[in-house]
This record gives C-alpha cells, structure tokens and sequence, in this order.
C-alpha cells in the first residue's frame, strides 16, 4: 500500500510532464519537473527536511527546540511543516514584497512571521536576515536554518533532485533549467547531473536581468524567489555559499516585464499553475530548446505553484499596476 507515516515521507519524487502547446515547432521535447507536488508546495520542501535533519544529527536542533529563518515564503513553509511534524516552533522573516498567499500559509502552519523592509542593506539592522540572525542569538534553543550557506541545501538536490531526473528521463536528459534564487536547486541538480553524465549535461540559470547573477546591477525586480538583489549601500557582495557557479553553464537574462507576461505551464488540464519564477524558467528553457535537435531533452524545474501568487502575477489589476497590461491567455 502507498500508505506514509506522515507529510514528511512524501518529500520528493515528484513527476516530470512533458510541455507541448507552447512548444510547438521546437524539434527538442521539453519536459517540466512539478516541485510544486510535494506536500509543502514547493521545492523548497527538499531542503527543509534535509537542513532539519543535518541540524538534529549535529545536536544544533534539540527537542523543544525554534527554527529560525529568512525566507520569501516556501522554504519557511517547508520548515513549517517540518517543525509540526517534528514539534518545534519556527519564526520567520520575509521581505515585504512576499506574497500575501505565502504569509498566510506560515501562519497557518503556526509560523510567527516577520515582515521586514527589503529594500535597505544587508548590514542594516532591520534586513531580513539581518533580523532573523538576531532572533536566533536572543531566542533559548533556536537554530538559524541559513539556507543561504547551509551545505545541507544544495546537498539535498544532489541527492534526490538529480537522481530522479536521471532516473526519469532513462539518462537521455541534455539540458537542464533553472532559476537561480539561493543557488540550492540549480547547484546540487546540476551537480549530480554533470557527474553522472561525464560533464555532457548542460546546466542553465534562469535569472531576472537586473540581478547580479546575470551581471544585473542588482536593483530591484518583482520576481519573487530567483535572483540576487543588491542594495547600492551594502558593504558585504558575498553571494550565497549554496550557489556553486561552476556547475552552471550561462546564467540566461531576461527582462523582469516580460518573464511576469510568460505564459507558466500548467500540469494536466490545469492552466497558469506555475509562479512567477516558473515563468523566467520556461522562458529559459525555450530559449535553450529553438537551438536543439530531437535527440536532446530539456527539463525545467517548475519551482512552486502559481496558487501563492494569486494576488500578484495572475491578478490583472496587479500586473495593470507593474507593467501596464494584463496576463495573456494561453497554456501549455
């Protein structure tokens, strides 16, 4: 029987479907990795479960114990369901343009929440993570997660993402799209894949233009979750130690207007499932896909669902606001 102990067993294994309306004329499949199907909803859930786990067996997370972290929304959700299921509390911080939809989920889950501004450095004292390491210090028994430069980030994915990819795809898989947000997802994916394959994987970053992963100048963009934003006074321009640039091949830019007008793929009979991040991938993917033959295969990772931006990306008078038009019709 497919009967599980609890949420957490279920982490993973998720499917991999095959886009075909917006595809059409491209010789070269490409096929979409629904991270959105675990429990959490998002792919983040991966990493919770793998950073909570690396922290009990090093004794820095104890029964009774508070998880703290700073977050857009879903790996706080991941470590929200974690620490139900697990009995710990969890506090998080989020920048202010995180979605209303994702801030009422870690409530729900019974996550405190902080908003903080995100438009200031990252050595001000009111940063999101400049907050959230502030109340790991002050707080009796927590333990900041840091997904940032957590080695159980990018680690999670090299173990499980990768794995099933090469599994799912028979080893035919030629190319490999991602969003880079704190490097976790693309780094252990596209690590295991390059290893397994001999290096004959491509691996490439899908990132809002103005980020500084691309080369951007780090000013701000409204995709939630990818990219690398940097405030004109912050002293520290460290990037994440969960981002490995050698695994990645080129990091595509795209234009933050026109990722958010990007048709995300949907799963079967569904239309407009995939966020804002998906959007910017899938646009990477088909971008990577008009070059290749049908002997190559490109798998994108959709990284949440698009049910946690419904106040953004598919709201019309949302995107009347940001880029003076509506959400074009259409699916995959």
């Amino acid at each position: 029987m497919d009967v599980y102990e609890s949420l957490v067993d279920v982490v993973g294994n998720t499917p991999l479907v095959r886009l075909n309306r917006i595809t059409a004329g491209l010789s070269a499949p490409i096929y979409a990795k629904l991270e959105y199907v675990n429990p959490g909803g998002s792919v983040k859930d991966r990493i919770a479960l793998s950073m909570v786990r690396a922290a009990e067996d090093a004794g820095l997370l104890r029964p009774g114990g508070t998880i703290v972290e700073t977050t857009s929304g879903n790996t706080g959700v991941g470590l929200a369901m974690v620490a139900a299921q697990r009995g710990y509390r969890c506090v998080f911080t989020l920048p202010e343009k995180s979605s209303a939809e994702k801030v009422a989920v870690l409530r729900a889950y019974g996550a405190e929440v902080v908003v903080c501004p995100g438009d200031v450095p990252r050595e001000h004292p009111d940063h999101p993570r400049a907050t959230a390491a502030r109340i790991a210090r002050t707080t009796p028994g927590a333990w900041l997660a840091d997904q940032y430069n957590n080695p159980a980030n990018p680690r999670a994915h090299h173990g499980s993402t990768g794995p099933e990819l090469w599994r799912q795809t028979e080893g035919r898989l030629t190319h490999l799209v991602a969003g880079v947000g704190t490097g976790g997802t693309i780094s252990g994916t596209g690590g295991y894949l390059k290893e397994v394959s001999g290096g004959r994987v491509r691996v490439i970053g899908a990132d809002p233009e103005a980020s500084v992963y691309s080369g951007g100048p780090g000013t701000a963009y409204a995709v939630e979750s990818i990219g690398l934003f940097r405030h004109p006074e912050t002293v520290d321009d460290s990037w994440p130690e969960s981002f490995h640039p050698r695994v990645v091949d080129p990091v595509d830019r795209f234009n933050d207007r026109r990722t958010r007008t990007t048709p995300p793929p949907p799963a079967p009979a569904v239309r407009g499932v995939g966020g804002a991040g998906a959007g910017t991938a899938v646009a990477a993917g088909l971008r990577v896909a008009a070059g290749l033959g049908p002997d190559d295969l490109v798998v994108v990772v959709i990284p949440d669902s698009g049910r946690n931006y419904l106040s953004k990306v598919f709201d019309d008078a949302w995107l009347r606001e940001q880029i003076g038009e509506e959400r074009p019709a259409g699916g995959a």
